[in-house]
């Protein structure tokens, strides 16, 4: 990031003043350079695409990706105001646009998890505001040729996740190439891309979600199996830790359909529960594994797939049951 540039485009757009305006470096993503800019007084957010995201792997991608999370800023926006940051500047020439701060009152969804607090009310509201984003655009025309964006998901999320996945595993590889084909054509409704814990920050009642640049239209149960994935593993590092069950998933779904309706609880169930078990893999053994997870945690979850994917195990309750049954047997008391 050429901080002298963006420092001087954000004074003549009146966003900062003076001459003693600092940046500092936020943490949270790997697939952007994100600042907080202040000049003491005022502060806003830069985000600026990179190339190569910031993880072990080679991972590329186009930085267009940058303007398609400005697209889905605005169509945010316009069906749920609260729920997102104020776009406040873009720059298409250096690939960064500039946004609301959230200041410190916000707390971020997955901290609260990894600190043992788990809301029913935050897992609620973020269930809610998913199922209005897929609601509010569903089999929409003229927004499924305005996020025809099958390469940007490829890049960001097929390949370093279902395909990486099963080049891991071959004996699932089948399962993983037979998903990637299907997600390629299958197109419903605005997919977020990135639905996750750590993109939800919450103030008071306001739930704001961050992160949009995967978004394309899609299967919206990839988003729905995205949420439900940190949920279980957060589940996994809660009991591992205190032997209590937290579980947000089944008020996730619940909450969900309860918008969705049940015909389409009918439809997508069997689609968002193997994608849930292939994201459960690849969160461990993909491009982007999650990093609070110790060594017996990653094992329970690659024995829990292997038990259940290739065995077509798709019921969102039997899942659940399953899951539990396992964390107590493995982490529960002697």
């Amino acid at each position: 990031m050429d901080k002298g540039k963006i420092r001087n485009l954000l004074r003549q757009k009146n966003l900062v003043y003076g001459s003693e305006i600092t940046f500092k470096h936020l943490k949270g993503g790997v697939s952007s350079d994100i600042f907080l800019v202040s000049d003491g007084v005022n502060s806003v957010v830069v985000k600026q695409a990179l190339p190569k995201l910031n993880v072990e792997d080679d991972w590329y991608a186009d930085i267009s990706r940058n303007e398609n999370e400005q697209k889905f800023l605005q169509f945010l926006n316009t069906i749920k105001t609260e729920a997102t940051p104020e776009l406040l500047y873009s720059n298409s020439e250096h690939s960064f646009f500039v946004m609301e701060f959230l200041d410190e009152e916000f707390q971020n969804w997955k901290k609260q998890m990894l600190n043992g607090v788990f809301n029913s009310q935050i897992a609620e509201k973020s269930a809610e505001l998913l199922a209005t984003i897929h609601q509010k655009s569903w089999d929409n025309e003229h927004l499924k040729k305005k996020f025809n964006k099958a390469d940007n998901f490829y890049e960001l999320r097929t390949e370093p996740y279902l395909v990486t996945t099963g080049e891991r595993h071959p004996e699932l590889k089948y399962l993983f190439i037979d998903e990637v084909k299907r997600l390629k054509s299958h197109r419903e409704a605005i997919v977020h891309g990135d639905f996750s814990p750590k993109n939800i920050m919450i103030k008071n009642d306001r739930v704001v979600l961050l992160d949009h640049e995967v978004a394309w239209f899609g299967d919206p149960a990839f988003d729905l199996a995205f949420l439900l994935n940190h949920l279980y593993l957060k589940m996994l590092n809660h009991f591992k830790k205190t032997g209590k069950f937290e579980d947000l998933t089944k008020i996730a779904w619940a909450t969900y359909f309860e918008s969705m309706g049940s015909e389409i609880e009918e439809q997508m169930e069997l689609r968002t529960i193997r994608l849930l078990l292939m994201m459960m893999l690849a969160r461990i053994d993909g491009k982007s594994p999650v990093e609070y997870l110790e060594t017996d945690q990653q094992e329970f979850v690659r024995s829990f797939v292997m038990a259940n994917l290739p065995a077509g195990i798709y019921s969102h309750a039997e899942i659940n049951q399953k899951w539990k049954y396992e964390l107590k047997r493995t982490f529960g008391e002697d």
